[in-house]
């Protein structure tokens, strides 16, 4: 449960950086902080991780639980109705590929063996 709550918390850090590293990181000590805070995240003593998650993280997901359910159920369905539609869609491109491969290979096939004459033929030994 512990390394849950560290990498749930850890997640949500490395989320928000994306978007601090942008704004203040021209700040002085700003990366040495950033290492600090890891640090106190993942420490046993400080325990920063667990402190986090059942301060802020654990109550905020309990008040919006239901929320997150439906949201999960639609997403459910809108990826199955997704996967459905892109499956379509590559069979067709598959079929139309393999039909223009063979439609543009017989034409070559039948151009080859008009381009063999009797005569060129005759030339072939028979063994």
């Amino acid at each position: 449960v512990r390394w849950m709550m560290y990498w749930i918390v850890f997640a949500l850090f490395m989320a928000t950086e994306t978007v601090t590293d942008l704004l203040i990181s021209w700040f002085p000590f700003y990366y040495e902080m950033k290492m600090a805070f890891v640090i106190w995240l993942l420490s046993p003593y400080t325990r920063g991780a667990s402190l986090l998650y059942r301060k802020f993280v654990h109550p905020t997901l309990s008040r919006k639980e239901k929320e997150i359910d439906t949201y999960i159920i639609q997403a459910r369905e809108r990826s199955y109705e997704t996967v459905v539609r892109f499956g379509k869609r590559g069979l067709n491109m598959a079929a139309t590929a393999a039909i223009q491969a063979a439609t543009k290979s017989q034409g070559m096939l039948a151009g080859r063996l008009r381009s063999f004459s009797m005569q060129d033929l005759r030339s072939i030994p028979d063994e």
